[in-house]
């Protein structure tokens, strides 16, 4: 099969997309073609040269670059399909999966996921609604909370409210009865962009300020003393009928990440490899684990999630109960990245990680191509 993997994007975790998908494109099996297609800063997608590929798979560090040739420049068509949807330098060429590794805004909040279902071509990860629910933290937690999952106590913000004195004020209140110290951070950012712990009055003005530098709705969360722990999730809960196993949702892990530096904000998770403990298994009884694997595919099933997702918790300290804490359709697939050890810690590597996903797209796809559109 043909695969392209999109990689770069118009978001905030550009960089980290150039990691993650070099990572993935070393692991596909040779079994496929693979064409790059780099998405830049400013949200131009480019045809690559058969090159860089060769250039990433012969150096395991290396991070993918895009080259920017204007002669291959690529538009989507749509209602393409597998044969007509990529268009470049006057011809189309056939990709049968798309393969976005595509980190945060303008590639994992469903706008790509958008475009690719209009142009009638199979990718891999969540469809475009469950895209767009899981960027949004706050709409994440109220689905959640629908549900009956724990989540911490937040309030949310919009940047209207800092349209009057009394509104900011309103924010200040309500936030301020939850107790320091509390969370800040941007509702539909990620990688910890604009995520800041305010301590008194002073930290949180300055901190409701820098998110919303990042987003226009911010979250507050009461922040607990707590562990962090994470599990890998696959599968398509919408649309298995027990004829595919790889549609089975499936829960890896969990693994704990014991920060070094305060909390795991950006540098510790992507440029800091002593930033922190990964621990895999967490270290937590049988009871826990098994409560923590079934809330992660629940937590999973009820957006309507697919294909793969992070499902990340906290643990607190004092009573030791389990809170909800965000999922990430996307997660990071770098070397220190928890999605791809977790999976691998439990036989699944990460090339036969790679097969499932391509193949959970292609099931995922031909199930809701069969839906009726019209009479």
């Amino acid at each position: 099969m043909k695969i392209a993997i999109l990689y770069g994007g118009k978001s905030g975790e550009h960089e980290i997309s150039l990691i993650s998908a070099a990572a993935v494109a070393r692991n596909i099996s040779s079994e496929h073609e693979i064409k790059l297609i780099g998405i830049t800063k400013k949200g131009r997608w480019f045809l690559q040269a058969d090159s860089e590929l060769a250039r990433i798979k012969s150096d395991e560090k290396a991070s993918l670059q895009i080259c920017e040739d204007e002669s291959n420049e690529v538009s989507v068509i749509p209602g393409g399909g597998s044969e007509r949807a990529f268009f470049c330098g006057g011809k189309s060429f056939k990709i049968d999966v798309v393969f976005p590794v595509l980190h945060g805004t303008f590639g994992e909040d469903g706008t790509v996921q958008g475009l690719l279902e209009m142009a009638e071509l199979p990718y891999v990860g969540c469809g475009t609604m469950a895209s767009a629910a899981t960027m949004d933290k706050e709409k994440t937690k109220a689905i959640w909370q629908n549900a009956g999952l724990p989540v911490v106590p937040y309030i949310c913000a919009r940047r209207s409210d800092l349209a009057t004195s009394d509104g900011y004020d309103r924010i200040l209140e309500d936030a301020q009865k939850m107790g320091y110290p509390l969370f800040v951070k941007p509702c539909s950012a990620g990688s910890s962009d604009g995520a800041n712990k305010a301590e008194d009055l002073q930290h949180l003005n300055g901190a409701i300020l820098e998110a919303f530098n990042w987003d226009d709705k911010i979250l507050i969360e009461k922040c607990i003393d707590a562990r962090e722990i994470e599990c890998s999730v696959t599968g398509n809960p919408t649309t298995y009928s027990g004829e595919h196993d790889e549609e089975k949702v499936q829960a890896f892990g969990p693994g704990e990440i014991a920060p070094k530096h305060g909390f795991y904000d950006y540098d510790t998770k992507y440029n800091d490899p002593d930033g922190a403990d990964l621990w895999i298994p967490a270290h937590i009884d049988e009871d826990e684990r098994r409560e923590i694997l079934e809330l992660a595919k629940k937590a999973y099933t009820v957006l309507d999630a697919s294909g793969l997702s992070r499902v990340d918790f906290f643990k607190d300290r004092q009573d030791g109960k389990i809170y909800l804490n965000e999922i990430n359709t996307m997660p990071g697939f770098t070397q220190i990245s928890m999605f791809p050890k977790l999976c691998g810690h439990e036989g699944l590597g990460f090339t036969d990680l790679t097969e499932v996903l391509i193949k959970e797209a292609i099931f995922r796809f031909k199930s809701t191509r069969n839906l009726q559109t019209s009479r």
